[in-house]
């Protein structure tokens, strides 16, 4: 098994990347006046820009507020949330929608009081197929019934269909991009995707910024 990636919400919890994400955390929490956030998916225009990452923190801080948190992987294309919370990827979110094992039987307890982790699982060679099924929607109301708040870290919209699938049945997307390699048309293509597959674009991260040597900078903008 792979070293224990370290998150700076639960490493650093008074950093200031950490206030960022609760800055995030904030502004979700203001966007959702109209219609109670139970959950979020997290996305990318392309690989490798940081949505995994983004992802787990943002259930950190929202585990942090005291809300109970599932933070789901539904990136059966490249699961990662196994390595960053070092536990067993054998069974998790595939092996529940395809009926093997109950949602509790596959729930991963984490170091952080309030937030569960729920990993991919098999990877299944029709992902997009699975979180179109009915099975996700019984999904859906099961963890509702169990969390407060579900985030979804999901593969790049760029690159596969699973995220465009995913995000009408979620309350709200989170874009994640990297400053200085997310081109400019990837993003303005991914958020007319989005918006085409009906999903609610709460805002855009930019993430990887550089500023004065290593110091990154993270930025949460409504739209």
């Amino acid at each position: 098994m792979k070293t224990k990636r370290k998150l700076i919400t639960i490493t650093a919890p008074k950093s200031p990347i950490s206030e960022q994400y609760k800055t995030i955390r904030t502004n979700i929490n203001f966007s959702s006046v109209d219609r109670e956030m139970r959950s979020i998916m997290v996305t990318s225009s392309g690989p490798g820009e940081g949505k995994s990452t983004t992802a787990a923190n943002m259930a950190v801080v929202f585990a942090q507020q005291g809300k109970n948190v599932l933070l789901v992987d539904a990136d059966m294309r490249k699961p990662t949330a196994h390595y960053t919370f070092n536990v067993q990827n054998t069974f998790g979110l595939t092996t529940v929608l395809t009926r093997q094992k109950t949602l509790r039987d596959v729930i991963h307890p984490t170091e952080v009081d309030h937030l569960d982790l729920l990993t991919c699982g098999p990877v299944p060679p029709n992902p997009a197929e699975l979180l179109s099924s009915r099975s996700m929607e019984e999904f859906l109301v099961d963890v509702y019934a169990d969390y407060d708040m579900v985030i979804f870290d999901t593969p790049p919209i760029l690159a596969v269909t699973d995220a465009q699938v995913l995000a009408n049945q979620c309350h709200g997307t989170i874009l994640v991009v990297s400053s200085g390699t997310t081109e400019i048309e990837s993003g303005q293509k991914a958020k007319e995707l989005l918006q085409t597959a009906k999903g609610k674009l709460l805002g855009v991260i930019l993430n990887n910024r550089e500023i004065k040597d290593t110091n990154y900078y993270y930025y949460y903008g409504k739209r």
